[in-house]
């Protein structure tokens, strides 16, 4: 039985509405849910409707980045063997989502906490702390803290790096990079290595 007219219309202004909130909230992060509305040519009505707070289309829009993250995680570590290097690709797969979606950061500071973040990137977590163990059992990375541990370090200074590059003390181009070459340091490769690694995956 295929979907009602009246439910695809519904389904089309709800994703219209989160991708042109997007543009608005990266273009100026106060935008309230009328100039939201209004850049979306919708009526109040219909935008409420939709998200009955500004919270909620915050969440919303919040919530397709976590997918996005979970998506783009899976896809950069598939086929690789190598737990160091899977980690590598994964987090620049991250990375180019998270660029996209971090000047919402304060926004999702302020709706979900970091802790909701955290919470809701459950598949993340589990992927990641799995090639951390492996890299540690292999030698790739030295680290006393446990791979459980040391993966909640290396995300805390993900979220750093997408303050600072939203501060403007990391330059947006160079980010993914840095950021992955950095947290791999931070997990105890050594730099020449984790330098190394990051041009061969760069040059493919």
């Amino acid at each position: 039985m295929q979907p009602h007219a009246s439910t695809l219309r519904a389904e089309a202004n709800r994703r219209h509405i989160l991708e042109v909130a997007l543009t608005e909230l990266l273009r100026t992060p106060e935008a309230s849910m009328n100039q939201i509305a209004l850049a979306a040519g919708l009526s109040r009505r219909t935008m409420y409707g939709h998200f009955p707070n500004r919270e909620a289309l915050v969440e919303a829009i919040i919530g397709e980045a976590i997918a996005a993250v979970e998506q783009a995680h899976s896809a950069g570590r598939e086929g690789v063997t190598e737990p160091a290097e899977a980690l590598a690709r994964s987090l620049l797969a991250v990375w180019e989502v998270v660029d996209r979606y971090r000047l919402l950061l304060s926004l999702a500071q302020q709706s979900l906490t970091m802790k909701g973040i955290r919470d809701r990137l459950g598949a993340v977590h589990k992927a990641g702390t799995q090639l951390i163990q492996r890299a540690l059992e292999d030698g790739s990375f030295s680290s006393p803290l446990p791979a459980e541990g040391l993966r909640y370090v290396l995300e805390g200074v993900l979220f750093s790096v997408m303050e600072a590059t939203n501060n403007g003390q990391v330059r947006p181009e160079e980010a993914g990079r840095a950021t992955t070459v950095t947290l791999l340091c931070a997990a105890g490769m050594p730099h020449a290595r984790a330098n190394a690694l990051m041009a061969r995956i760069l040059d493919e």
